[in-house]
C-alpha cells in the first residue's frame, strides 16, 4: 500500500509501480469522494495519462517531483486551460503556465485540475463561489475555509500530493487549519506571482498545501526562485537567525476565540505540545498585530482589490458574487489621501511590532479562532469571515513568513490547527520547527494499491 506523499510515491516507482497506476487511483478517489465543489476544471484522465507517458525515465534526482500529482487554484494560470478566478464571465484561456507551475512541470509533477476558490480570492470561508462549495474533509456542515478551498480539500481528501493556493489575508492557512493539513505561506516575493490573477499585488503570494511539512518544504524549495519578470519578486535574504531559541505565544487577553471553547481548549493543548517539544514559551502583546489586521479590510487595501478587478467590475458588476462586490465597492469611497494615511499607519504599526521580534524568534497562534458552520454564513456572510482572519490578516501586511500545521483535535473530533510565524526569510526555520511539532501526515488520505508495470 502506498500513500501519495512524495517519498512513498517515489519508493513505489523505484519498485516498479507506474504513474498510470497512480493516476487510476487518483481518479478513483475523485469518484469515491464525489464532491463537485473541489474542482472547477478537472483534466481528462487520458490527458494526464499522456502527460505521464511523456515523462523522461524515472530519475528523482534530476526530476524531484517525477510522477507526483498536483492541483492548482483557479486564479493561477495553467497553459491551455481556462483561468476563472471563480467568475465564469471573467474567464480567459491561459497562453502559458504561471512561473511556479512551469517549475513544477519541469520537475516532473503531473497536473490534475484547477480548484475552486472564493471568487477573486476574496474571502476566508470558501463559500463565495458560483460553483458548488467544496465540502470540508472532516465535517460537511462546516465551511472548508478559503479562499483556497478546493486546493486544501483536494490534499486533505488524498486526491493529490500537494496543491497550489494563494495567500493575501490567510487563504493559504485558514483552509489548511480547517482541513487538518499543512499550509506554507512563504515570505513575500520568494515565489513568483507571474501568471496569478492578483487580489492585492503588493501582498499576494503563492502558497503550498501538503499533508506533511516535509512535502510542503520540498515543493517550496523547488519553486522558490527569483523571477526578474515579476516586479514584486525578490531574492531571498539571509535568515536573521539559524537556531531557534525563543517561542512566543499570545498573552491571555490576546487569545481570542469569540466563545468557541472547543477551539480555545484545543489551542491550550497545542501550546502544551509545543512547550514539551520545543521548550519554554514566552507571552507577548499582540496589540499592534490586531491593529494591523484591521487595516486590511477597513483601510485602503480594499482599493487594491478594486484595482485588481479593474474595469471588469464596471462592465459586469452582476457577474461578481454579491458578498465580494459589497466588499470591493467600499473602495469607491476611498481617496488617495486615505491610501497614504493607511501607509503611514502601517509604517507605525510595523515599527511597533518589530520590537516583539527582539524578544522571540517564532510566534505560535491559532490558525483560526472559530470553526464556522455553513449555516452561520447563511445568517451572516461577513462576520464569521472577519473572525477567521484574526490571526492571519496581519501577516502579509507586516511581511512575515508563516506555516500552518495540524494541532491537537478539538474534543468533537474537528481539526484545530496552529500557525508558526516569523520574520521574512525565516521560512526554513519555520519548516524545521514545524517538522518537529508535526512529523506525520494530516488530512483523510487513503493508502493506495499501486500495481507494478
Amino acid at each position: 500500500m502506498t500513500d501519495l506523499d512524495i517519498t512513498s510515491l517515489h519508493a513505489a516507482y523505484a519498485q516498479g509501480a507506474t504513474p498510470a497506476a497512480m493516476i487510476d487511483a487518483v481518479y478513483g478517489r475523485i469518484a469515491e469522494i464525489n464532491d463537485p465543489g473541489i474542482f472547477i476544471a478537472l483534466d481528462d484522465k487520458e490527458f494526464v495519462l499522456a502527460a505521464a507517458a511523456a515523462l523522461p525515465p524515472f530519475d528523482p534526482l534530476a526530476f524531484p517531483l517525477w510522477g507526483v500529482p498536483f492541483a492548482v487554484k483557479d486564479n493561477i494560470d495553467v497553459a491551455g486551460r481556462m483561468t476563472t478566478a471563480a467568475c465564469p464571465q471573467f474567464a480567459y484561456q491561459a497562453a502559458g503556465h504561471a512561473a511556479v507551475v512551469a517549475r513544477l512541470v519541469a520537475a516532473g509533477a503531473l497536473f490534475i485540475g484547477k480548484t475552486n476558490l472564493d471568487q477573486f480570492a476574496t474571502g476566508l470561508v470558501g463559500t463565495r463561489t458560483p460553483y458548488p462549495v467544496p465540502r470540508n474533509a472532516f465535517d460537511a456542515v462546516r465551511v472548508p475555509g478559503g479562499s483556497s478551498s478546493g486546493s486544501a480539500v483536494a490534499v486533505a481528501q488524498g486526491i493529490v500530493s500537494f496543491s497550489l493556493g494563494t495567500d493575501t489575508a490567510g487563504s493559504g492557512r485558514v483552509p489548511a487549519g480547517l482541513n487538518h493539513i499543512v499550509g506554507l505561506k512563504p515570505s513575500l516575493g520568494l515565489l513568483s506571482a507571474r501568471g496569478v490573477v492578483p487580489a492585492c499585488r503588493t501582498l499576494d503570494c503563492v502558497s503550498i498545501f501538503a499533508a506533511s511539512v516535509g512535502d510542503a518544504r520540498r515543493v517550496f524549495e523547488m519553486v522558490a526562485a527569483y523571477d526578474p519578470a515579476d516586479p514584486f519578486a525578490r531574492k531571498a535574504g539571509k535568515p536573521a537567525i539559524d537556531t531557534l531559541r525563543r517561542i512566543g505565544v499570545p498573552r491571555s487577553q490576546d487569545r481570542l476565540f469569540f466563545g468557541d471553547k472547543l477551539q480555545e481548549n484545543a489551542f491550550g493543548a497545542a501550546l502544551s505540545h509545543v512547550e514539551a517539544v520545543a521548550g519554554p514559551l514566552q507571552e507577548v502583546d499582540l496589540t499592534s498585530f490586531f491593529a494591523t489586521a484591521r487595516l486590511l479590510y477597513d483601510g485602503p487595501w480594499v482599493a487594491e482589490r478594486r484595482a485588481a478587478i479593474g474595469s471588469f467590475m464596471d462592465d459586469a458588476p452582476q457577474a461578481i458574487h454579491p458578498v465580494t462586490r459589497s466588499i470591493v465597492e467600499k473602495a469607491d469611497g476611498m481617496s488617495a489621501v486615505d491610501t497614504f494615511n493607511g501607509l503611514y499607519r502601517l509604517a507605525e504599526l510595523k515599527r511597533a511590532s518589530d520590537a516583539m521580534w527582539d524578544d522571540i524568534d517564532v510566534l505560535v497562534v491559532p490558525t483560526a479562532p472559530i470553526a464556522p458552520a455553513l449555516k452561520d454564513l447563511e445568517a451572516d456572510p461577513i462576520g464569521p469571515n472577519s473572525l477567521l482572519g484574526t490571526y492571519t490578516n496581519f501577516v502579509n501586511l507586516l511581511d512575515l513568513a508563516a506555516l500552518a500545521i495540524p494541532g491537537p483535535m478539538r474534543a468533537d473530533g474537528f481539526p484545530a490547527g496552529i500557525t508558526l510565524i516569523a520574520p521574512r526569510d525565516q521560512d526554513v526555520l519555520l519548516a524545521e520547527l514545524g517538522q518537529r511539532l508535526f512529523p506525520g501526515f494530516g488530512g483523510r488520505r487513503p493508502a493506495y494499491q499501486l500495481a507494478q508495470g
